[in-house]
This record gives structure tokens, sequence and C-alpha cells, in this order.
């Protein structure tokens, strides 16, 4: 959950984001250190009178500066390639969710069960209790199972929509005709709050989403109340 004036991401409770979080330190620092780089040689250029004829015309220079951003690109593309590759990649879920996006609220289905499904509508500021988060409570949470991994099945009834939970890193796009995936892996038992991140309407600020990630034995117990 962000808090006020937050500078950085979301503390990671996914394997998945914990990967982004790592990369975006590792791109960050390539690009701190390019800055300082290009700064320094500004500041040089500025500031000093001397001047080296020879460099007009130096191929070991030119050679140096064609092949030393290849490899910068290089360094990072892979690890970006291979968070990719990982964040696409789902091997035997443990649990399928269908996901659909609707003007303006979340419709769940879960596949593996015959008649569990709801709609999640955002409560109204003048219903909230206290504690709970304006703007980003539903009436009916998804409630998951902790540390098994979960194939999300995302699509929209009418207009794009975004599902998107930044904690466990997941967006995906919801495409009416599309049915798109993600998976999901927690970490820890939790409320992980989200909103719709495409631009769908004139409600669009008011389709939150909120998972609620329990242990297998209380999934098991919520599931069997709720059919």
């Amino acid at each position: 959950m962000a808090y006020p004036f937050q500078l950085g991401l979301q503390d990671a409770s996914s394997p998945i984001m914990e990967e982004l979080m790592n990369f975006h330190d590792h791109t960050l620092m390539i690009v701190f250190l390019i800055s300082s780089l290009v700064l320094y040689i500004i500041t040089l250029m500025l500031t000093t009178k001397l001047t080296h004829t020879s460099t007009m015309d130096a191929q070991e220079v030119e050679t140096i500066w064609t092949i030393l951003p290849a490899v910068i690109l290089i360094l990072i593309a892979l690890p970006s390639l291979r968070i990719l590759y990982m964040m696409d990649e789902i091997n035997n879920p443990a649990l399928t969710v269908k996901t659909m996006g609707h003007q303006w609220y979340w419709s769940y289905e879960y596949t593996d069960y015959e008649d569990l499904c709801f709609d999640s509508y955002m409560v109204p500021t003048s219903d909230l209790k206290p504690g709970e988060l304006r703007l980003l409570e539903v009436d009916n949470r998804v409630v998951l199972p902790m540390e098994l991994p979960i194939r999300m099945l995302i699509s929209s009834e009418d207009v794009l929509h975004s599902w998107a939970v930044p904690s466990l890193g997941l967006k995906t796009d919801a495409i009416p005709g599309r049915l798109n995936q993600a998976t999901i892996s927690s970490n820890r038992p939790g409320l992980f709050y989200g909103q719709c991140s495409e631009i769908c309407g004139s409600n669009h600020s008011f389709m939150p989403i909120v998972l609620e990630m329990v242990p297998l034995k209380t999934f098991e117990d919520w599931s069997l109340s709720m059919i």
C-alpha cells in the first residue's frame, strides 16, 4: 500500500515484483552513471580553455563511444528480457480466476468452482467503516491463497480497462473480445490494493481492486461458505 509523499515503488509482495524492483535499481544506476559522466564532460567544456587538436580526428575515441552505448544497451536488455519471459510463464496454476471489466466495476469468476462468481463495486464514501480507505475499498474482495501460482484471465465487456495491482507487479489490459493472462503469486498474506489503469469513461477513478491473500486453509473455508 502506498503512503503519502512516497517517492519509490511500493513494497514487493511477489517474486515478480522483487525482480522488477531489482531491475529498476539496476537501470537507475546505469542512468545515474551516464548522467554524471555527461554532466562532468559538459562542466569541463565550459570551464577549461585547454584544447587538443588531435581529438578532432581520433579513431580510437570514436570507436569507444560507438561500442560503449551498445554494451550498455545489452546490459539493460538481457535482464529485461529475462523478467519479461518470467512474467509470461505459468506452470500448473493451482487456481484460475476470470476477471471481466465493466463500466464501472469488476466481476470475478472462480472457474475451478461451479457457482463461485460475484461483482465487485467500490464502497461509497458515506458507507465506509473506520479504517477503510476512500476510493479503494470494495464490497466484495477477491480472496486468493498465498504462496501458490494463480492464473488470472482478464477481459472486458464494454471498453478498454486495465487490471493493475502495483505491489504484486501486475498490470494487464482488459480488452473486449480478447483474453489476456497474468500470474499471481504472493509471498505473504495481506490486503493488496489496485485500480483500473486505463481511462475508461467518466467513472474510471471508481474501479478499485482489492486482493485478500490468505493461507490455503482459510481460502478453502471461504470458498465453501460462498458456494
